[in-house]
């Protein structure tokens, strides 16, 4: 039996962006959440609360982007270059926040200074924030197609990359990955940040829901298939049940149910692509294509021996962390 290796890898990325969403997903929701949930006369105590949610888990989930990037460097080469030069400034902007984000939680304990530690928050909720909206951004634009010439160069400029489709994109993972990092906290942790939490999931739920519903819909009346029909479906469905299950604080049930949500819009995005890898606006005969992007089928080949062999690796190693640190955290634990 012959297998198509370049279609093999396409999913497979799309499966390691996928990750990616999900689980560094609710970490930027988190951050972004900071400020919301530590206020009060023990904001400082809420504010570290809110931080060892995810401190033993925030650097592994980024993992997911290396490897989602490393292996679209490896497999389709023409992909990487061409995305990651066209969209240079948003790629960019996004690399400089989430290091400063990844300095800012090393650092905001290094001093008991309330103004030094209030300018590391900042640092945090902007390094959430931006990467957030970018990524929706980003992809909603490699849906929609970009001026791609005969010679894989991206010539559309920052404007261009501002247009309606793309900023509903951004919204829409803006207040996803809100909604997702509200009902984290909720399950993650007890007592006020608890209670606060459920609030804001429940303020942003409707919000959430409203982004996801206009995006998904112009998705499939522009790129839309049966497949992706299907797919933004089951989206909307888990968003919904998502939203019911933290009205009745069912938040573990809630938390898959958000899961599921940002996978299947993940998953629609990459349907609605398939199987092209990056448009064409200029001419469809100058599409990026899943065939002609692929490198050499002797590369395929290794790389998938070597994703075979790791890969499984990575993921029982990361589901292991988050059985050790599944307990809740309370201020007793900060104290």
């Amino acid at each position: 039996m012959i297998v198509d290796l370049p279609t093999v890898w396409f999913v497979a990325i799309a499966v390691l962006w996928t990750g990616y969403f999900v689980l560094e997903g609710f970490d930027f929701g988190v951050g972004m959440l900071l400020p919301v949930l530590g206020r009060g006369r023990a904001a400082e105590a809420d504010r570290r609360v809110v931080i060892n949610a995810i401190g033993p888990v925030w650097d592994g989930n980024e993992v997911w982007l290396i490897t989602a990037v490393g292996a679209m460097f490896a497999a389709f080469p023409a992909w990487y270059a061409a995305t990651f030069s066209g969209f240079y400034l948003p790629v960019l902007l996004v690399l400089v926040a989430l290091i400063g984000r990844g300095v800012a939680f090393e650092y905001r304990g290094k001093r008991d200074d309330a103004r030094w530690r209030a300018r590391w928050d900042a640092a945090i909720v902007f390094g959430s924030a931006v990467p957030a909206f970018v990524w929706g951004l980003v992809f909603a634009n490699v849906v929609r197609g970009v001026e791609l010439d005969a010679d894989g160069v991206v010539r559309s400029g920052l404007v261009d990359l501002l247009n309606p489709y793309a900023l509903v994109g951004g919204m829409t993972t803006l207040a996803l990955f809100v909604l997702h990092g509200a009902v984290f906290l909720a399950l993650k942790t007890d007592g006020p940040v608890r209670r606060r939490a459920l609030a804001a999931a429940r303020t942003a739920a409707p919000v959430a829901g409203a982004a996801l519903f206009a995006f998904l819909m112009w998705t499939q009346a522009d790129h839309g298939s049966p497949a992706t029909a299907a797919l933004a479906a089951c989206a909307l469905g888990a968003l919904l049940a998502g939203a019911a299950l933290v009205a009745r604080g069912r938040e573990g049930w809630a938390f898959a149910a958000t899961a599921v949500a940002e996978a299947a819009t993940s998953a629609v995005v990459f349907a609605a692509l398939f199987p092209a890898v990056l448009p064409s606006l200029l001419d469809p005969a100058f599409d990026l294509t899943v065939a002609s992007a692929a490198s050499a089928p002797y590369t395929l080949g290794i790389l998938s021996w070597v994703g075979a062999l790791f890969l499984p690796l990575v993921v029982l190693y990361q589901s292991w962390s988050y059985w050790v640190f599944r307990r809740r955290v309370t201020r007793a634990h900060v104290s």
